[in-house]
Parts: C-alpha cells; sequence; structure tokens
C-alpha cells in the first residue's frame, strides 16, 4: 500500500514537502484529550435514534395550531438541570420553513456515517487504512464492539476546532519514536 495525496494535497507526494508542511505541526504544544463516550450503549442509540428514525416533530409535541400560528413544545438542551422543556409559538410560515429544513429530498436517505464509515464500503476502506498506516488487525474483535467496527469514540470522525475541517492522519508512531516523515536534525556547524 502506498499513501496517495490526492487534490490540494497532491504537491505532498514530494517527500521534501511533506516534510516541511510537517515542520511547524511540530512546533505546537498539542493537548490530546478525549471525552468520555456519552454513557454507555443506550445513550449512543438514544442519541442516534433522534437522527435517523424520526421525523422532525412527533404530533405529541404539537400543542396548537391555527391559521396564523403553531406552538409546539421543545427541549432547551443548554439547561444542564431543572424544567428542559420549552414552549415555542411560531408564525405558521416560519414553522413550516423550519419542518422542510429536515425534510430530505426524494432519492435520499437518512444516514449516520459517509466516506470510508459508510456501510457499503466499511470493510474494504478499514482494511486499506490499516494496511497504509502498517497496522496489525486485531483478530479477536472486542466483546463491546458488533461485527461493523464496534461504535466507540475511534470510530468517529474528527473535526478541526478551529476550522470546522476534517482532521485527517497521516502517520502514527509511538512515544519516543520519530516521525518517518522527519527530517534528519542539523548538525551543529560550529
Amino acid at each position: 500500500c502506498k499513501l496517495a495525496f490526492l487534490g490540494s494535497l497532491s504537491k505532498l507526494v514530494d517527500p521534501e514537502a511533506f516534510a516541511t508542511s510537517l515542520a511547524p505541526l511540530r512546533k505546537v504544544n498539542w493537548v490530546v484529550y478525549s471525552k468520555q463516550p456519552f454513557g454507555g450503549p443506550e445513550a449512543v442509540l438514544a442519541y442516534l435514534s433522534r437522527y435517523t428514525h424520526r421525523i422532525a416533530i412527533s404530533n405529541h409535541r404539537l400543542i396548537g395550531a391555527d391559521a396564523n400560528s403553531v406552538t409546539f413544545r421543545w427541549k432547551d438542551y443548554r439547561i444542564k438541570s431543572g424544567d428542559r422543556m420549552k414552549t415555542m409559538r411560531l408564525s405558521t410560515d416560519e414553522f413550516i420553513r423550519r419542518f422542510l429544513i429536515h425534510v430530505l429530498p426524494s432519492g435520499f436517505h437518512r444516514i449516520r456515517h459517509t466516506g470510508f464509515l459508510a456501510n457499503g464500503i466499511r470493510r474494504d476502506r478499514i482494511a486499506k487504512i490499516r494496511c497504509l498506516l502498517e497496522v496489525e488487525v486485531d483478530a479477536s474483535p472486542k466483546a463491546d464492539e458488533d461485527q461493523d467496527g464496534g461504535n466507540d469514540a475511534r470510530d468517529q470522525l474528527q473535526t478541526c476546532p478551529k476550522c470546522g475541517g476534517l482532521m485527517v492522519i497521516i502517520e502514527t508512531f509511538l512515544r519516543g519514536q520519530l516521525p518517518q516523515s522527519r527530517a534528519p536534525p542539523w548538525e551543529d556547524a560550529a
């Protein structure tokens, strides 16, 4: 397997350009912090089900409607304790506008994972990623993982907190080990 650089990253095929692009990143004092994943499998399932199997608003949340307005209940997730259920009244036009934002166009399917985690290509792509990273495949799946790759935080794509772009792992190495792409240190000329 060979790592491919496509599109705007094509200039990184040159090892010198690749090492140069990593140089400023080595000067950053990175802080790695991973949050505890939700509250277990039940909480993850409850979270995902809100996006995969429900419509934008269910009938039991609708309180009233007339020709001019719609009143409904909604949950304020910013409030950590106390009464999180709120009531909102919107003009009929605004309610319909907001509702239609959540309706998928004909022929589209609501899915949670795209890219290499999409169901149809997941196994093949993960195998290729492991090959590129030169990582051995663990033959015994962990008990808490399902057969499609598990549901832990490592399976989720990460976005840059600064720009919102996709963070891509281009190399992994052990603590104390130098990256393969790193240029040799300059010898002191004096």
